[in-house]
């Protein structure tokens, strides 16, 4: 894959292999709505500097880019051009990145798939809703992808496609620019092809420096009680909790310390009644929308203010509770997504094991490395601390080495 910070190369000549290798897998993988190859040549050609100097960036096409459009997947968006910059995009350019254009997202952001395929087994779906970045990643296309996280749709593509993907804390960021579904629990996010590019395209946009992780404490969770987790993810978490304390961890099971269940149906509540206010004109052509959204939007619409309230009551006490377990842990270890990536293309697989998490606005790093026995990757998450990202990387690029040292240094 490209690196992050193709140093030997100047801007236009990054751009330009982005746009060979994407010539050569656009056909099969699908992952591009729209690629500006002209415009991406001549705004390398104006970079001078920057830690990203020069790296092409897929863009998720419910994220502006100036005189791109941003249709978000849908026909009502369809020519919608945006007039600026989204806050992410302005700060990865102002680091010397280059959007190359913009990828493929499910409708809104929700269950919709788009036509894009996993790079890893054609017949397999990608994940969403940031399926095309996830896929033009682990396609070797770009270096570098933006993507957004509501429920799982940025930690579940890059488990299924095998790439590194980070979920910033719910407000860290700003969704500047980011056409939303759930202000509570929208998120912008970033993917890689491994952890150490991830973390220096953090840099890129905040400063956060990673940490050198040590005396690590970590809690397991192996998400069983939300779903039925595949024998070879459970196998990968075994061994990744093995190895981190081979190497002077100290871990514990969270089984019983967080109501998971309750936290995930909260979420859900949450996330239709704010989508259902987000997204209410488009709610006004149900002809033009998908089944699952339009039962989203009408779920939402029939959520009364008062089970609103309690579900966001819940969870401002579950975040204060996790926060404080958090300060005496480091990281909680869990499977990305219930097993491989599912075969067909017509739905994405559940995000039922990021919604606790995302609910409560947390930072997750998905750590690739794993593949089950026919080959297709395993990611796991590492559920942070929103105060301590920095370690929070470091962590992640730890387990990241173990997971490439325990499959003899291959991926």
């Amino acid at each position: 894959m490209p690196s992050l910070t193709p140093a030997a190369h100047s801007p236009r000549e990054a751009v330009d292999g982005a746009l060979r290798r994407l010539a050569e897998t656009e056909p099969d993988i699908r992952a591009w709505v729209l690629v500006d190859g002209e415009g991406a040549r001549e705004a390398a050609g104006r970079v001078t500097g920057g830690p990203l100097r020069g790296v092409p960036v897929g863009v998720k096409d419910i994220i502006d880019v100036a005189g791109l459009p941003t249709e978000c997947g849908s026909p009502l968006r369809q020519g919608r051009v945006a007039t600026s910059d989204a806050w992410l995009v302005d700060r990865l350019r102002r680091a010397g990145a280059v959007p190359l254009g913009k990828t493929v997202t499910t409708e809104f952001a929700y269950f919709q798939p788009g036509p894009t395929r996993n790079p890893h087994n054609l017949a397999h779906t990608p994940g969403g809703s940031s399926s095309g970045s996830a896929a033009a990643v682990a396609a070797g296309v770009v270096p570098l992808a933006l993507g957004s996280q509501t429920a799982g749709s940025l930690t579940r593509p890059a488990s299924f496609c095998g790439v590194a993907g980070y979920v910033a804390p719910v407000g860290a960021w700003s969704t500047r620019g980011f056409t939303g579904l759930s202000p509570s629990l929208d998120a912008p996010g970033l993917l890689t092809a491994g952890v150490a590019d991830l973390a220096a395209a953090v840099e890129a946009v905040d400063g956060t420096s990673t940490e050198v992780p040590d005396g690590i404490r970590a809690l397991i969770w192996p998400g069983t009680e939300l779903a039925d987790i595949d024998p070879a993810m459970l196998d990968a978490l075994d061994r990744t909790a093995r190895a981190l304390t081979a190497a002077g961890a100290r871990t514990n099971d969270l089984a019983g310390q967080v109501r998971t269940p309750e936290l995930a149906e909260t979420h859900a509540t949450v996330m239709a009644y704010e989508a259902a206010r987000s997204l209410a004109a488009e709610a006004e052509h149900p002809e033009s929308l998908s089944t699952p959204l339009r039962e989203l939007l009408e779920r939402g619409r029939r959520t009364p203010e008062g089970e609103y309230g309690a579900a966001q009551d819940t969870a401002r006490t579950a975040r204060a509770r996790v926060l404080d377990l958090l300060t005496g842990v480091d990281v909680i270890l869990a499977p990305a997504a219930p097993g491989p990536a599912p075969l067909g293309l017509e739905a994405t697989g559940t995000p039922v094991l990021s919604r606790p998490w995302q609910l409560l606005g947390l930072p997750v790093v998905t750590v690739p490395g794993h593949r089950d026995p026919h080959g297709m990757p395993l990611g796991l998450q590492l559920i942070g601390h929103p105060d301590r990202v920095a370690r929070l990387l470091g962590i992640a690029q730890l387990t990241e080495a173990l997971i490439h040292e325990a499959a003899g240094g291959t991926r």
